[in-house]
């Protein structure tokens, strides 16, 4: 797991070996400060001359700058290493979603991929902060102090043996009760994050049916359960401060009083003033080292479960592989399913398809109908392989989907999913997903084709308007109808519409496929839909139940034998008889 987390460290390892050289020489310093000064105290004590000490002074002086800048110094490339380190960390998660296949996108949700790019990455970013700074001039220190303070004290420093034993068990034990909370507010922060997500997404939904009390009331629920988590694991850490200020109480007192005795007793030739004065900075020092240190611990301990939480995207492994020798032409738009079988997940009991044979000649117009879970989506997702068969074999234009180079496939078909989704900019940016290199001249082309030139042409910015993030400020229809002129600029020998213009009224409808017949003939055009007058006159109708294909045929045929396709469309031409 920290081989994975370093590799994202990359150009800033320069920067992060030199905030810990520096921290190295703000130690260095900052604990020669206290040995000199207790021999000026001591010299001044003496009767010194006043040459002696403005050197000395002047020494203290210097070095205090030296110690303030490697400090400050130090701060500035921690805090470049830091912030790299976590742009990287970012980058590498981002990248590696945009690698995954939807089988991969399925173990994980929306929000909680949100939560490990934001909160856990700034946790152990954090960490990685702590680590190069405060994790380094801490130890360093300690280890410096307790040297300087037996060289400096002798005797006296035994009271360090008290003390540090006890501050070093009290944080301990405040660390073991803190972390499981601290633990525990993760996946918390997935599910609250799924809330506000799933909230904002269905606010229409949810005003529709006068739900805002209900969300407000599921939202605070949530994070007063996170609030706890935290109030519990912050109450606990919150003793860290009287615990310390015991062991510096407990220090500063025990070395006045036994060092007073020893200078008494022994007129100052056993210790001196200087050296108790240099004691306490190094107690100090001492126990505000190991205060950061069980800082560092608790961060650590939190960052943990992000790191663990990072890392289970960063080891994902795609399902989908491009293989060794990829082919990269698509000769043509024909489709052939043979014996195709697909579960989900491995763990699966039933299967979404089972035993699928189906040949579609290039240029073919086929429709797909069935009921809701029939595996109609889940048929067409193989064809530019967003998911794997499990059993038998998907080719398109003669050659097995798996042998083919990715992106080469699926510059090849253009699939308009069931979820129509548009992205934050204008109408000419949305459009230029399908073809970035697409002119205006192609785009209105495309839009015509898809009947959304008129109402684009309406808006008072054409086709410079602005598309809200998801398409908030458009219709329905309207997103369906950019959707399928998106999906008509990649020029594609595979046009696949799933569900797709079923916000659209029957004639617009039927104009889409007019103009599909006319201008895109040679084009493989597969249209899943719930009416069946948007099939009607397909080459090839599939019927589909249970994951299986029942029944194919042309409109006539189907009319003729099948009594689930009759009976669909007894209904709805019934219900249309009604409406009217």
């Amino acid at each position: 797991m920290i081989r994975k987390l370093v590799g994202s460290i990359r150009e800033y390892k320069k920067v992060t070996l030199l905030t810990l050289l520096l921290m190295v020489g703000e130690v260095f310093f900052e604990v020669l400060i206290p040995f000199i000064t207790a021999d000026m105290v001591n010299d001044i004590k003496a009767g010194a001359p006043m040459d002696g000490v403005l050197k000395t002074g002047l020494l203290l002086l210097v070095m205090a700058m030296l110690s303030l800048s490697c400090g400050a110094l130090g701060a500035v490339t921690c805090a470049r290493a830091s912030s790299g380190f976590g742009k990287n960390l970012r980058r590498d998660i981002f990248t590696r979603v945009q690698d995954f296949s939807f089988e991969n996108i399925d173990r994980f949700s929306s929000a909680s991929l949100v939560t490990r790019m934001t909160t856990d990455v700034n946790n152990v970013q954090m960490s990685f902060m702590m680590l190069i700074r405060i994790a380094v001039r801490a130890p360093l220190t300690f280890i410096f102090a307790i040297t300087m303070a037996y060289i400096m004290g002798g005797k006296l420093a035994t009271t360090f043996v008290v003390v540090v034993p006890v501050l070093v068990f009290g944080l301990a034990m405040i660390a073991r009760k803190a972390m499981p909370a601290f633990r525990a507010v993760f996946n918390k922060y997935d599910k609250l994050n799924e809330s506000i997500e799933e909230n904002v997404r269905a606010m229409r939904v949810v005003k529709g049916f006068t739900r805002e009390d209900y969300e407000k009331k599921k939202f605070a629920a949530a994070s007063q359960d996170i609030c706890a988590d935290f109030t519990k694991a912050e109450r606990i850490v919150a003793l860290n401060s009287p615990l310390m200020q015991f062991c510096v109480y407990f220090n500063m007192l025990f070395v006045l009083t036994v060092g007073s005795k020893l200078i008494i007793s022994s007129g100052g030739t056993t210790i001196d003033v200087g050296q108790i004065s240099a004691m306490l900075t190094y107690g100090m020092q001492i126990l505000m080292s190991l205060m950061m240190i069980s800082m560092i611990y608790v961060m650590l301990t939190m960052s943990a479960e992000s790191a663990k939480r990072i890392c289970q995207v960063l080891d994902e492994e795609t399902s989908l592989h491009n293989p060794d020798q990829p082919v990269r032409t698509v000769a043509d738009g024909s489709v052939d399913f043979e014996n195709v079988s697909f579960k989900y997940s491995r763990k699966a009991k039933r299967s979404a398809l089972e035993n699928v044979s189906l040949h579609i000649d290039s240029g073919m117009t086929v429709g797909v109908l069935g009921g809701t879970g029939t595996g109609k989506s889940t048929l067409v997702q193989l064809i530019p392989r967003l998911y794997d068969v499990t059993e038998g074999s998907v080719k398109v234009g003669g050659v097995d989907v798996r042998d083919y180079d990715l992106d080469a496939l699926r510059s090849a078909v253009s699939m308009v999913l069931q979820k129509n989704l548009l992205f934050s900019g204008t109408i000419k940016d949305n459009l230029r997903w399908g073809n970035e290199n697409a002119t205006d001249q192609e785009m209105e082309e495309a839009c015509r084709l898809a009947q959304a030139d008129d109402f684009i042409r309406s808006f008072p910015d054409g086709y410079d308007t602005w598309i809200e993030q998801g398409g908030a400020n458009v219709s329905g229809g309207q997103k369906q109808r950019l959707c399928i002129a998106r999906a008509l600029l990649k020029k594609p020998k595979i046009l696949i519409l799933d569900d797709s213009t079923s916000a659209v009224d029957t004639r617009t409808d039927a104009l889409i496929r007019e103009g599909f017949r006319k201008f895109i003939p040679e084009t493989t055009k597969i249209i899943i839909a719930q009416r069946i007058a948007s099939v009607q006159d397909a080459d090839l109708i599939l019927v589909m139940e249970n994951g299986r294909i029942v029944d194919m045929g042309d409109h006539q045929s189907l009319m003729a034998r099948s009594p689930i396709y009759r009976e669909i469309y007894q209904q709805q031409n019934k219900g249309g008889e009604e409406n009217e």
